[in-house]
């Protein structure tokens, strides 16, 4: 098993947490929703003899704390958190790094690619939630609005009971290879009223510069679930690949798939190993 060496870093509005494992080429895993470094650990030990696999804690979430009160999140500066964290483990244009985001850290993927296209080769966004390029685009729009008056009228509860009502995922087929620890679930437990009020809202609104994603020279991979065909993430990052005119991955398991970690690595490794 590799040592984890974590560290902190201060950027504008918030200290983030995060973690590096192994040595060799950076590869930067993003996660989404309530999850936090924790949740990578195994992906990431699987992965570590062969690459530098660096996972953080987002902003407002479990160990990196806020300067101030929360608020909606801007997918440009969690873009630019993610920059500066590639900068202090030292990655630079001349060697830049892959990355991959599950699910909202999908979204802030495309948007680092946009922003800092040489510090990226290959993104892999796995199931990002950009319902606006769905044809029914306009359902979600109202869904995210009854989310956000559930919150407003009766909190977390009722606002993520709307939320799963809508969504409507089955969830993985598999077990988690390494079980949450105590602390990593009270910590995404805690990390759930962030996700309601703060997240889910600027996510489901988010469109990737489609444009931008089709001339910037990195190598863009929608990814999606082999078990979850037909949910929202899955629909949405097969018209990803659709509209980017690019062929579309499957990786074991569902939306949370990398919770079996070792037949996902395989996988991911698979398709960073098909650099062009």
């Amino acid at each position: 098993m590799e040592p984890v060496k974590s560290d902190r870093l201060d950027v504008p509005g918030a200290t983030l947490y995060y973690e590096v494992r192994g040595s060799g080429p950076v590869l930067l895993l993003i996660c989404g929703g309530i999850y936090d470094a924790e949740g990578f650990a195994a992906l990431a030990g699987e992965l570590a003899a062969e690459r530098t696999v660096v996972t953080y804690d987002r902003r407002g979430n479990s160990r990196s704390l806020l300067d101030g009160p929360p608020a909606l999140i801007i997918m440009e500066e969690q873009a630019d958190d993610a920059y500066r964290v590639l900068g202090a483990v030292g990655v630079t244009e001349d060697e830049p790094a892959d990355v991959f985001g599950n699910s909202s850290g999908a979204v802030i993927a495309l948007e680092l690619a946009t922003r800092y296209p040489g510090m990226v080769h290959t993104v892999i966004a796995h199931e990002p939630p950009v319902f606006e390029l769905l044809p029914d685009f306009d359902h979600w729009r109202t869904v995210m609005a009854q989310v956000g008056e559930a919150y407003h009228d009766g909190g977390t509860g009722p606002a993520m009971e709307v939320f799963r009502a809508a969504m409507n995922m089955h969830g993985d087929d598999n077990t988690p290879s390494t079980p949450p620890s105590p602390e990593s679930g009270a910590r995404m437990m805690a990390n759930m009223d962030f996700f309601a009020a703060y997240e889910v809202p600027p996510v489901s609104e988010y469109v990737p510069d489609l444009d931008g994603l089709r001339t910037i020279p990195v190598r863009i991979v929608p990814a999606v679930g082999a078990t979850s065909a037909g949910e929202p993430p899955n629909r949405a990052g097969r018209e990803l690949g659709a509209r980017l005119e690019t062929a579309v991955v499957e990786f074991p398991g569902g939306h949370g798939g990398f919770g079996d970690a070792e037949p996902f690595a395989a996988r991911l490794r698979e398709v960073l190993d098909e650099r062009v």
